[in-house]
């Protein structure tokens, strides 16, 4: 496969996922607003901001507005939600001969919808529920219009880098506001896993049980473990040369390394050191897309990542 199309591939599978789960990271914000009024809300939207990678606001503008602007509305914003969608259907553009007509039709159709001012024009709650639903289709429409060969791969790879590296901000979002009871229930709610910790857990949300089940469960596809996994796997099946002994590539020891520091702690000691874990996570997670670019796309000339600490 040209590197071109690999690369195309990999970046529209991160900024979907970026949209997405930028959307459901804004949501969780509002929503403790909303839940729990002592919340410090100008000091939630800078560690929001600071979280997301966003630039600094604009001096004496209003914090909350500055958030959506910077996270949802502007193309100009690397952070954003319409730029991630417009960087996709830039990279679905480059490699069109590769890419289903009916997954760049919902790709298209997406950015049409949210292009020009459109966002702005929604209530938060729909706009966020578009977005996830949107996204969710165009996902869909790609593991099932798409032979699952190495250009699939590729895609699978970047959504599941990009979806451990999200989910671990979301995590971040939760340590930051530990003082509010209503923090962790909904950061499970913004990753869709809150019927799902109900099930396995069934009870009440604390602390402890839904960092463990965002870190640590085999099952649910956006835990940190499971995503993983899923990239290492992807990764596996990229690497034609089968090794008996340890790994030839940089970017399989660094997410490898990443999930055995989650995996083999003490469940005792999930808490521990949240935060610097994930800051940890998320720098291994930056050195595997590294990693993975140096192996496979270089020499290619699509679009580089444009937000986030990339």
């Amino acid at each position: 496969m040209l590197s071109r199309i690999a690369e195309s591939l990999f970046w529209i599978g991160r900024y979907l996922e970026r949209a997405e789960d930028t959307a459901r990271t804004l949501d969780v914000h509002l929503q403790l607003l909303i839940d729990d009024p002592s919340v410090d809300q100008e000091a939630a939207a800078r560690a929001l901001l600071s979280v997301m990678g966003a630039e600094d606001p604009n001096p004496g503008a209003n914090l909350e507005s500055e958030v959506m602007r910077l996270l949802c509305y502007d193309d100009d914003s690397p952070s954003s939600v319409v730029s991630a969608i417009g960087g996709a259907r830039e990279a679905a553009r480059r490699a069109r001969e590769t890419v289903s007509t009916e997954m760049w039709e919902a790709i298209n159709t997406t950015w049409n919808a949210v292009r020009g001012g459109r966002l702005q024009r929604m209530r938060p709650a729909s706009m966020f529920r578009s977005i996830k639903e949107r996204t969710a289709v165009i996902a869909g429409i790609s593991d099932n219009t798409m032979s699952h060969d190495e250009g699939w791969h590729f895609l699978v790879l970047g959504r599941n880098l990009e979806r451990a590296d999200m989910t671990a901000r979301l995590i971040t979002t939760a340590i930051a506001s530990s003082g509010s009871a209503a923090a962790w229930a909904n950061v499970l709610r913004g990753c869709g896993a809150h019927h799902a910790f109900i099930r396995t857990y069934g009870g009440t949300v604390n602390d402890r049980d839904a960092a463990e089940f965002l870190l640590l469960d085999r099952l649910f596809p956006r835990s940190l473990v499971y995503t993983l996994q899923t990239a290492e796997q992807s990764l596996a099946e990229l690497d034609l040369g089968e090794r008996r002994t340890g790994f030839e590539s940089d970017a399989q020891r660094q997410l490898g390394t990443a999930r055995a520091s989650l995996e083999y702690r003490r469940t005792s000691e999930v808490l521990e050191g949240l935060p610097d874990r994930m800051a940890r996570l998320q720098v291994r997670l930056n050195q595997a897309g590294s990693a993975i670019s140096q192996r496979y796309f270089e020499g290619a000339t699509a679009a580089q990542w444009i937000g986030g600490n990339w």
